[in-house]
Protein backbone atom coordinates (compact mmCIF):
# COMPACT_ATOMS: atom_id res chain seq x y z
CA UNK A 1 0.00 0.00 0.00
CA UNK A 2 0.84 3.59 -0.53
CA UNK A 3 2.91 5.02 2.10
CA UNK A 4 1.15 7.37 4.61
CA UNK A 5 2.93 10.84 6.30
CA UNK A 6 1.68 13.21 8.42
CA UNK A 7 2.97 16.45 9.10
CA UNK A 8 2.57 18.07 11.89
CA UNK A 9 3.56 21.95 11.32
CA UNK A 10 2.40 25.12 11.98
CA UNK A 11 4.05 26.74 9.32
CA UNK A 12 1.57 26.49 6.41
CA UNK A 13 3.75 27.85 3.26
CA UNK A 14 6.41 25.09 4.36
CA UNK A 15 4.28 22.54 5.42
CA UNK A 16 2.54 22.93 2.19
CA UNK A 17 6.23 22.65 0.38
CA UNK A 18 6.71 19.30 1.91
CA UNK A 19 3.22 17.83 1.17
CA UNK A 20 3.96 18.84 -2.34
CA UNK A 21 7.43 17.40 -3.06
CA UNK A 22 6.34 14.30 -1.20
CA UNK A 23 3.04 13.50 -2.77
CA UNK A 24 4.94 13.91 -5.91
CA UNK A 25 7.32 11.28 -4.40
CA UNK A 26 4.52 9.22 -4.02
CA UNK A 27 3.55 9.33 -0.57
CA UNK A 28 0.03 9.93 0.25
CA UNK A 29 0.68 12.93 2.80
CA UNK A 30 -1.62 14.93 5.31
CA UNK A 31 -0.88 18.00 7.59
CA UNK A 32 -2.15 19.04 11.39
CA UNK A 33 -1.44 22.74 11.92
CA UNK A 34 -0.63 22.19 15.53
CA UNK A 35 0.46 19.60 17.89
CA UNK A 36 -3.59 18.74 19.26
CA UNK A 37 -4.66 18.12 15.98
CA UNK A 38 -1.36 16.36 15.43
CA UNK A 39 -1.99 13.64 18.42
CA UNK A 40 -5.72 13.07 17.54
CA UNK A 41 -4.71 11.92 13.92
CA UNK A 42 -1.46 9.67 14.90
CA UNK A 43 -3.77 8.22 17.42
CA UNK A 44 -6.84 7.92 14.64
CA UNK A 45 -4.96 7.38 11.86
CA UNK A 46 -2.02 4.44 11.24
CA UNK A 47 0.52 6.31 9.77
CA UNK A 48 4.40 5.00 8.38
CA UNK A 49 5.95 8.23 9.52
CA UNK A 50 6.03 11.82 11.33
CA UNK A 51 7.43 15.18 10.17
CA UNK A 52 7.15 16.40 13.72
CA UNK A 53 8.06 20.44 14.38
CA UNK A 54 9.82 21.33 17.53
CA UNK A 55 7.75 24.70 18.15
CA UNK A 56 4.27 24.39 17.82
CA UNK A 57 1.04 25.81 19.05
CA UNK A 58 -1.18 23.94 21.69
CA UNK A 59 1.38 20.92 22.03
CA UNK A 60 4.58 21.36 21.36
CA UNK A 61 6.75 18.74 19.51
CA UNK A 62 9.21 17.45 22.66
CA UNK A 63 5.13 17.01 24.60
CA UNK A 64 3.46 15.08 21.65
CA UNK A 65 6.90 12.78 20.80
CA UNK A 66 6.46 12.04 24.52
CA UNK A 67 3.12 11.53 24.91
CA UNK A 68 2.58 9.57 21.88
CA UNK A 69 5.70 7.14 22.85
CA UNK A 70 4.33 6.71 26.76
CA UNK A 71 0.61 5.14 24.83
CA UNK A 72 3.09 2.98 22.98
CA UNK A 73 2.94 4.42 19.05
CA UNK A 74 5.74 3.18 17.63
CA UNK A 75 5.42 5.30 14.32
CA UNK A 76 8.89 6.64 13.05
CA UNK A 77 9.36 10.31 13.81
CA UNK A 78 11.34 12.76 12.24
CA UNK A 79 11.74 15.95 14.17
CA UNK A 80 12.23 19.70 12.67
CA UNK A 81 13.16 22.76 14.33
CA UNK A 82 14.70 26.11 13.94
CA UNK A 83 17.18 25.28 16.96
CA UNK A 84 20.61 24.19 16.17
CA UNK A 85 22.05 23.81 19.78
CA UNK A 86 23.42 19.99 20.22
CA UNK A 87 21.53 19.39 23.11
CA UNK A 88 17.76 20.43 21.55
CA UNK A 89 18.57 17.91 19.03
CA UNK A 90 19.51 15.22 22.04
CA UNK A 91 16.63 16.30 24.27
CA UNK A 92 14.68 15.89 21.06
CA UNK A 93 16.04 12.27 20.43
CA UNK A 94 15.52 11.67 23.86
CA UNK A 95 11.96 12.32 23.93
CA UNK A 96 11.39 9.74 21.20
CA UNK A 97 12.11 10.84 18.22
CA UNK A 98 13.98 8.82 15.63
CA UNK A 99 15.91 11.43 13.64
CA UNK A 100 16.55 15.19 13.66
CA UNK A 101 16.87 17.67 10.84
CA UNK A 102 17.53 21.75 11.50
CA UNK A 103 15.47 24.46 9.72
CA UNK A 104 16.48 25.74 7.15
CA UNK A 105 17.26 21.82 5.01
CA UNK A 106 16.85 20.47 1.49
CA UNK A 107 14.17 18.69 0.26
CA UNK A 108 16.74 16.00 -0.72
CA UNK A 109 18.04 15.51 2.75
CA UNK A 110 14.76 15.28 4.22
CA UNK A 111 13.98 12.79 1.51
CA UNK A 112 16.84 10.74 2.15
CA UNK A 113 16.26 10.70 5.91
CA UNK A 114 12.45 9.84 5.17
CA UNK A 115 13.69 6.82 3.46
CA UNK A 116 16.24 5.57 5.83
CA UNK A 117 13.61 5.83 8.61
CA UNK A 118 10.83 3.72 6.92
CA UNK A 119 13.63 1.12 5.81
CA UNK A 120 14.71 0.72 9.26
CA UNK A 121 11.37 0.57 10.45
CA UNK A 122 10.42 -2.28 8.46
CA UNK A 123 12.21 -5.65 9.89
CA UNK A 124 11.13 -7.89 6.87
CA UNK A 125 12.03 -7.37 2.92
CA UNK A 126 8.52 -7.15 1.39
CA UNK A 127 7.47 -9.87 -0.68
CA UNK A 128 7.52 -10.24 -4.39
CA UNK A 129 3.89 -9.93 -5.95
CA UNK A 130 3.08 -11.66 -9.00
CA UNK A 131 1.04 -12.84 -11.60
CA UNK A 132 1.65 -14.81 -14.78
CA UNK A 133 5.04 -13.16 -15.90
CA UNK A 134 4.66 -9.93 -13.98
CA UNK A 135 6.48 -9.14 -11.23
CA UNK A 136 6.68 -6.07 -8.75
CA UNK A 137 9.16 -5.60 -5.89
CA UNK A 138 7.89 -3.09 -2.99
CA UNK A 139 11.16 -2.86 -1.04
CA UNK A 140 12.90 -1.56 -4.59
CA UNK A 141 10.36 -0.09 -6.04
CA UNK A 142 10.44 -2.14 -9.37
CA UNK A 143 8.06 -3.81 -11.31
CA UNK A 144 8.92 -6.28 -14.78
CA UNK A 145 6.55 -8.09 -16.73
CA UNK A 146 8.90 -10.68 -18.86
CA UNK A 147 12.42 -9.44 -17.33
CA UNK A 148 11.37 -6.33 -19.01
CA UNK A 149 11.34 -3.68 -16.13
CA UNK A 150 8.34 -1.35 -16.10
CA UNK A 151 9.44 2.31 -15.99
CA UNK A 152 5.66 3.12 -13.87
CA UNK A 153 4.92 6.79 -12.40
CA UNK A 154 4.85 6.46 -8.71
CA UNK A 155 0.50 6.57 -8.63
CA UNK A 156 1.08 3.66 -11.41
CA UNK A 157 2.85 1.44 -9.26
CA UNK A 158 0.64 2.31 -6.24
CA UNK A 159 -2.58 0.88 -8.44
CA UNK A 160 -0.35 -1.91 -9.77
CA UNK A 161 0.64 -2.55 -6.25
CA UNK A 162 -2.94 -2.46 -4.98
CA UNK A 163 -4.14 -5.09 -8.33
CA UNK A 164 -1.22 -7.22 -7.77
CA UNK A 165 -2.13 -7.53 -3.69
CA UNK A 166 -5.91 -8.45 -4.60
CA UNK A 167 -5.37 -10.67 -7.57
CA UNK A 168 -8.22 -11.98 -8.98
CA UNK A 169 -10.31 -9.67 -6.75
CA UNK A 170 -11.90 -6.53 -7.58
CA UNK A 171 -10.60 -3.36 -6.76
CA UNK A 172 -13.28 -0.45 -6.81
CA UNK A 173 -12.40 3.02 -8.00
CA UNK A 174 -12.73 4.43 -3.81
CA UNK A 175 -10.76 1.50 -3.12
CA UNK A 176 -7.94 3.14 -5.79
CA UNK A 177 -8.93 6.61 -4.33
CA UNK A 178 -8.40 5.52 -0.28
CA UNK A 179 -4.94 4.08 -0.57
CA UNK A 180 -3.40 5.93 -3.81
CA UNK A 181 -4.59 9.27 -2.79
CA UNK A 182 -4.76 10.88 0.51
CA UNK A 183 -8.03 10.99 2.26
CA UNK A 184 -9.17 14.92 1.46
CA UNK A 185 -8.88 13.82 -2.34
CA UNK A 186 -11.62 14.66 -4.89
CA UNK A 187 -13.35 11.05 -5.22
CA UNK A 188 -15.17 12.64 -8.37
CA UNK A 189 -12.43 13.01 -10.02
CA UNK A 190 -11.94 10.65 -13.43
CA UNK A 191 -7.65 10.18 -12.52
CA UNK A 192 -8.26 6.58 -11.65
CA UNK A 193 -9.77 5.80 -15.28
CA UNK A 194 -6.78 8.03 -16.89
CA UNK A 195 -3.90 6.18 -14.52
CA UNK A 196 -5.69 3.05 -15.47
CA UNK A 197 -5.24 3.70 -18.85
CA UNK A 198 -1.34 4.64 -18.93
CA UNK A 199 -1.19 1.51 -16.75
CA UNK A 200 -2.45 -0.65 -18.89
CA UNK A 201 -0.26 0.58 -21.74
CA UNK A 202 2.95 0.26 -20.17
CA UNK A 203 1.49 -3.63 -18.55
CA UNK A 204 -0.49 -5.24 -21.28
CA UNK A 205 2.01 -3.85 -24.01
CA UNK A 206 1.09 -5.89 -27.66
CA UNK A 207 1.83 -9.42 -28.01
CA UNK A 208 1.33 -9.91 -24.51
CA UNK A 209 -1.66 -11.58 -22.34
CA UNK A 210 -3.70 -9.22 -21.11
CA UNK A 211 -3.81 -8.82 -17.11
CA UNK A 212 -5.67 -5.70 -16.30
CA UNK A 213 -9.30 -5.59 -16.70
CA UNK A 214 -12.30 -3.70 -16.67
CA UNK A 215 -15.32 -4.48 -14.11
CA UNK A 216 -18.03 -2.28 -15.47
CA UNK A 217 -20.08 0.06 -12.73
CA UNK A 218 -17.48 -1.46 -10.40
CA UNK A 219 -13.74 -1.01 -10.65
CA UNK A 220 -10.83 -3.07 -11.95
CA UNK A 221 -8.86 -6.32 -11.27
CA UNK A 222 -5.95 -7.97 -12.38
CA UNK A 223 -6.51 -11.59 -13.61
CA UNK A 224 -4.62 -14.31 -15.75
CA UNK A 225 -8.73 -15.11 -16.81
CA UNK A 226 -9.66 -13.52 -20.39
CA UNK A 227 -12.44 -10.69 -20.47
CA UNK A 228 -15.66 -11.72 -21.04
CA UNK A 229 -17.15 -10.09 -24.16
Amino acid sequence: MRVRILIVEDEKDLAENIKKGLTEEGFAVDIAPDGEEGKYMIESEPYDLVILDLMLPKLDGMSLCNEIRGDGIKVPILMLTAKSEVGNKIEGLNSGADDYLTKPFDFTELKARLHALLRRGSTNELPILEINDLKLNPSKHEAFRNETKLELTPKEFSILELLLKNKEKVVTRTQILEHVWDYNFESMSNLVDVLIGTLRKKVDTKGQKKLIHTVYGIGFKISVANEKP
